[in-house]
Order: structure tokens, then C-alpha cells, then sequence
């Protein structure tokens, strides 16, 4: 599923920008949706999921420890 998202967290990625976290929510919800633009009235559902993807995706990064490391630094999103 959704190739084109690349993973955002050590050692994988060293540093992880906003910008990284809502082009990573971006293709989840085309895929899932079905939709690579939606329809005017789908819009607003459309970005609010993005959003609250991309929101919760950052949360994840900054709380998760790689194996003998330190928790992953907070990301931008976070801010």
C-alpha cells in the first residue's frame, strides 16, 4: 500500500520536516479515499482528514523510541 510514503523516523530519516508528515497523510488519505483531488463537496472532509492524519502521524514520531536510542526528537508539527 501507498509506495510513494516513505518511512519518517530513524535510521531511516534523520530529520523529518511538516512538510515530510502531510505529504505522508496526503497519499494515505488518496489512497484510502479512493480520491487524488476530491470533489468540491468532499473537500472539507477531505482536508480535515489530512489534517488530523498528519497531527496524530507527528505525535506518533516524536513518542517513538528506536531500539537502544533516545525518544525520536519533536517534530516541527508539534510546535
Amino acid at each position: 500500500m501507498c509506495r510513494s510514503i516513505k518511512t519518517l523516523r530513524p535510521p531511516f530519516t534523520d530529520e523529518v520536516t511538516e512538510e515530510d508528515i502531510r505529504a505522508a497523510a496526503l497519499q494515505y488519505v488518496r489512497k484510502i479515499s479512493g480520491f487524488r483531488a476530491p470533489a468540491a463537496h468532499n473537500a472539507e472532509a477531505f482536508d480535515h482528514a489530512v489534517e488530523e492524519i498528519a497531527r496524530v502521524s507527528a505525535e506518533l514520531l516524536a513518542s517513538l523510541r528506536v531500539r537502544g536510542g533516545a525518544p525520536a526528537p519533536a517534530s516541527p508539527a508539534q510546535g
